[in-house]
């Protein structure tokens, strides 16, 4: 089960349901490997709107082994995913938009936050 307030998501890589999650680690791997000056350079990076197929095996590799899955990027590379290579642009998405807590449904990507702590709802006829 994945936790989405650590910036986790599942999905299913190689025919097994898998989680990925981007530590701190993870992201310093990426800026390495996409020359990112920064995490604010990195996201710029993603939200750019272009993705080849090596950094989605980056991306994904790096959220497997994040997760703690022992794997390199060759293995990576080797994975079948369900809907082929929309299956891929998907769990990168997901995975970045957890990690940086943003919402790939909604326009606008606003931040997304834990829901606040509300006091139940009185049942009807009391006060």
């Amino acid at each position: 089960m994945t936790n989405s307030y650590r910036g986790e998501i599942s999905a299913v890589l190689g025919g097994a349901e898998r989680v990925l999650r981007l530590t701190l680690g993870g992201l310093a791997e990426l800026e390495e490997a996409f020359g990112a000056e920064d995490m604010t350079d990195l996201a710029r990076r993603f939200s750019s709107g272009t993705l080849k197929a090596a950094d989605a095996v980056k991306v994904i590799g790096a959220g497997l082994r994040g997760a703690g899955e022992a794997m390199t990027n060759a293995d990576v590379a080797g994975l079948h995913v369900e809907g082929g290579v929309a299956g891929y642009v998907d769990i990168v998405v997901r995975l970045i938009a957890a990690t940086f807590g943003l919402d790939p449904a909604r326009e606008g990507e606003r931040p997304l936050a834990p829901p606040a702590e509300t006091a139940p709802a009185p049942s009807p006829g009391t006060k």
